[in-house]
Parts: structure tokens; C-alpha cells; sequence
């Protein structure tokens, strides 16, 4: 098909290819850099006396069949710095087959929700925020580690009005002897990055699960087959005229995925998760409506995944065809940089299957690895085989018991 078309067509066709994908990985975040910096907006808020006029908030824990780590989870979030009468802590355990629920009742000063029937976990955020009557309400995943004083420093940025929401900087601990979690690590450093400057601009595009928080009053009951509740939940905040900050200072922290498969699942079921939130967020691509949000959500989420993962193949072909048409040493060094990417990222991807390391080559097969998952998510999304009540994917080990203060 390429073939059949004029070089300069075809030059133009790859120019245009290179430029969009450069833009979606490098580009934004060089763009908003230096809007910020030209803004002088600080990184983050001052934090000075952030203890006084404190609201009331609750702590909401998502557990499903976590006997494993639930105990550790409990006991770090009541030692949470924050004041004992303006917080209650909610452990949701649908569906959970285990321990987990009778773990968490041994807790006193704690609320528990259970039913046996396992809806999915937007269902079970749904029914846990009937029981919230707090101003502000934190969602938290049961196998993540919270830093001491991450309520407090959430809390603090809601002295701002235009603030509906604040999600907290989720962080993976590289294992040493796992070669899935150095790749899974180094890319939240990246997104965590983004979302810094993302929210110094203006607003954090999509909050992670393991951490954010919310007003209570501007949350709606999300559909049950929601698949990124986190997400659609936090852009809703935004479509509403709030902005969500970001909170670098308040941190979760878990083990990465336990095998390339498991991280492969997870990374399918995101993707899946983006392409159907994309279809329910369609407004917020009015950027004459949203502007600069608009602006922010296209460029962080929507490039990403709806349009390169599907021009890096044709990206790829064209190269081929320039090369072969000896069209300049520029395409034959794009050519062969390509052709040395995707080989590094076999072997990447070959050795993490035995769960092997290669120094310096995880962010190869790191980029392959989400790529691929775009096809099949949306895939497994347009066959509906992409349940919300999905199989969740196993972590290295629990960290809870592990981490101190001290690892900032």
C-alpha cells in the first residue's frame, strides 16, 4: 500500500509519524516544562502549619482477598499521622473468599464492608461511599505502604476551593533480583514527573488507585462495569471545573508485579480500562470547552494510547521502504535505530520471561510491553472479554512489613 505512493508522500507520511509519537513521549513533557517554568509555579504547596483546620476524612481500604497483607495494612493506616476524631477508616472486602474480612474485624476502630458476591471493584467503591459522610474521602489498595504523614499531606491542599480532588505519587520498589519491577519502577518515576508538572500547570490527568483522594460531595455513582474507576473518577472532578492536584509528598509505595505475565495482565486490563474511559470522556476533548485540560488529557493519555501505539507499525514499514528506496542517511539512521530498539527489546522481553536482567535495556522492552498490551486491550474490550471482575495480578511480595520512614 505504502509502496504505491509518491516518495514525498511517503517522506511526509513518516515525518508526520515521527513528529506525533516524539511529542506524545518527549514533547509534552518538554512543552508543559517549560510552560512551567516560564509560570514560576512552585512544585508543590508549602506544607508549613498544613496540621491546623484540618477536615474530617475517611480512609477507604480495598481488599479483595488480601489476608496475605491486610493486618500490615490496617495497622499502617491507623498509625497514619492525623487526628483520631476527624478520621475513620473503611475496609471494603466484597467478594473476598479468604480471611480477609474476618482479619479486619479483629480491628476495633475500624468499619468494615462485606458481601459475598464480588461485583467488581467500581461496585464496591459505589457502595462504600454510601457509608462516607466526610468531607474529603482517600482510596487506598490494600497490598500499597503509606508513607506516615500522606492523610495530613493530602488534606493540605484542599485549603484551595478549585482543588475537587489530590491523588498521591505512587511509587514501585525496584527488586533487585526482579528484572519486571526495574522496568515498572523507572516508568512511574517518568509518569510521576509528568503528573508534577502536569498539575503545576494545571490539573493531574487521571488518578492511580493505589493512592488519591477526592471531595465527597463531588463524586457520582460510576457505572458497575467501569474498569478504570480511578481514572474516569478523577477526570469526571475535572469535566466538573475543579482541578486535581498532585501531592509528591504523599506517597504509596508496593512491590512490583511478580512475572512478566502478571505484569502483562495488568498493562492489557489498563489499556482495555483507557480505551473504554476514552469512550465515556468524550466531552473533555472539546478543548474550546476545557482548554487547557483538554489540552493536557490529549496529550498525556489520548496520544498514548489511541494513536501511537498504532503508528509505531507503519512508522517502522515506511522506514523500510525509504531505506530501500535509498531516500538519504537519514532515513537509514532512523532505519537501523528502529531495527536496534525493537531487537533490544526482544531480548529484553526474552530474558524478564525468565525473569532474567539485562542492565539498561528495561525501558526497551518496557515500551514494547505497553505497546502490545494496546492491541489486546482493545481487543479483549471489543469482544467484551475484559471483565471488570478481573483476575488481579500477583505482586513480588508484600512490602508492608518492610518499609520504613526512613526510604523518602
Amino acid at each position: 500500500m505504502f509502496i504505491a505512493l509518491p516518495m514525498h508522500e511517503i517522506q511526509l507520511l513518516f515525518f508526520t509519524g515521527i513528529v506525533i509519537t516524539l511529542y506524545a513521549y518527549l514533547g509534552y513533557g518538554l512543552i508543559v516544562y517549560t510552560l512551567v517554568k516560564f509560570k514560576n509555579t512552585p512544585s508543590s504547596i508549602s506544607l508549613e502549619n498544613y496540621s491546623k483546620n484540618l477536615p474530617d476524612l475517611t480512609l477507604v481500604i480495598f481488599a479483595y482477598n488480601e489476608a496475605s497483607c491486610i493486618q500490615e495494612k490496617i495497622v499502617n493506616s491507623l498509625a497514619l499521622s492525623y487526628p483520631a476524631w476527624k478520621k475513620q477508616v473503611l475496609v471494603v472486602t466484597d467478594g473476598s473468599t479468604d480471611e480477609t474480612p474476618d482479619i479486619a474485624r479483629r480491628f476495633k476502630d475500624i468499619q468494615v464492608l462485606h458481601q459475598p458476591e464480588r461485583k467488581g471493584k467500581t461496585a464496591a467503591l459505589n457502595r462504600a461511599m454510601q457509608h462516607v459522610t466526610t468531607e474529603i474521602v482517600v482510596f487506598t489498595d490494600a497490598n500499597t505502604w503509606l508513607h506516615p504523614e500522606t492523610l495530613m499531606r493530602l488534606a493540605a491542599y484542599y485549603r484551595d476551593p478549585q482543588v475537587g480532588g489530590v491523588a498521591g505519587e505512587k511509587r514501585v520498589k525496584p527488586i533487585e533480583e526482579n528484572a519486571v519491577g526495574q522496568g515498572e519502577s523507572l516508568y512511574w518515576k517518568y509518569e510521576s514527573w509528568l503528573k508534577r508538572l502536569d498539575a503545576m500547570l494545571y490539573t493531574v490527568v487521571g488518578a492511580a488507585g493505589e493512592l488519591f483522594s477526592i471531595r465527597t460531595a463531588l463524586f457520582e455513582p460510576l457505572p458497575e462495569d467501569t474498569i478504570l474507576d480511578d481514572f474516569v473518577l478523577s477526570l469526571q472532578i475535572v469535566q466538573k471545573g475543579f482541578r486535581f492536584a498532585y501531592a509528591p509528598e504523599a506517597w504509596s509505595i508496593e512491590a512490583p508485579s511478580a512475572s512478566l505475565r502478571d505484569e502483562q495482565k495488568r498493562k492489557i486490563r489498563i489499556c482495555a480500562g483507557g480505551f473504554q474511559a476514552m469512550g465515556r470522556l468524550l466531552p473533555l476533548l472539546n478543548i474550546f470547552k476545557y482548554k487547557i485540560a483538554s489540552f493536557q488529557y490529549i496529550s498525556h493519555r489520548v496520544l498514548r494510547w489511541a494513536v501511537v501505539p498504532f503508528l509505531l507499525p507503519g512508522l517502522f514499514i515506511l522506514n523500510l521502504i525509504l531505506m530501500w528506496q535509498h531516500a538519504g542517511l537519514a532515513y537509514e539512521i532512523t532505519g537501523y535505530g528502529q531495527i536496534t530498539f525493537y531487537t533490544l527489546a526482544g531480548v529484553g522481553f526474552l530474558f524478564a520471561m525468565r525473569n532474567k536482567k539485562i542492565k539498561g535495556i528495561y525501558p526497551f522492552y518496557y515500551f514494547l510491553l505497553m505497546n502490545i498490551a494496546v492491541y489486546i486491550g482493545l481487543w479483549k474490550l471489543i469482544t467484551g472479554k475484559q471483565k471488570v471482575k478481573w483476575e488481579k495480578a500477583n505482586r513480588y511480595h508484600s512490602l508492608l512489613t518492610t518499609y520504613t520512614i526512613s526510604e523518602e
